[in-house]
């Protein structure tokens, strides 16, 4: 929906999945929406050179998540709200339930 203002789908991909749970990391947004990892890093480094969004390591993992001092950040977000309220209700369930609690150990698969 908004791949023409912001010139690439991937770009809005990331930009919603990193709104509607906070954080996220390259493979975790790929696996999402069933795409290559390559194109969704390339648009995060592209969002944190433009200073949009800042990272941090967890172990060996790069989390993205908005950056605060964004002067637009605001508006940014209003408008994903907004965008998001145009997706069908099941993407828009899936997108926002994000269910990463630790397993218990010895829990079998």
């Amino acid at each position: 929906m908004l791949e023409s203002l912001f010139g690439a789908v991937n770009k809005e991909r990331v930009l919603l999945f990193i709104y509607a749970r906070g954080e996220g990391y390259s493979r975790d947004i790929a696996r999402f929406f069933s795409t290559d990892v390559t194109p969704i890093q390339r648009q995060v480094d592209a969002l944190e050179r433009g200073g949009i969004l800042v990272s941090r390591l967890a172990g060996r993992t790069r989390l993205c998540t908005f950056n605060p001092r964004y002067p637009l950040l605001d508006e940014l977000k209003g408008l994903l709200d907004k965008a998001l309220t145009f997706y069908p209700q099941e993407e828009q369930d899936r997108l926002l339930l994000a269910r990463q609690r630790p397993r218990r150990a010895g829990k079998p698969l």
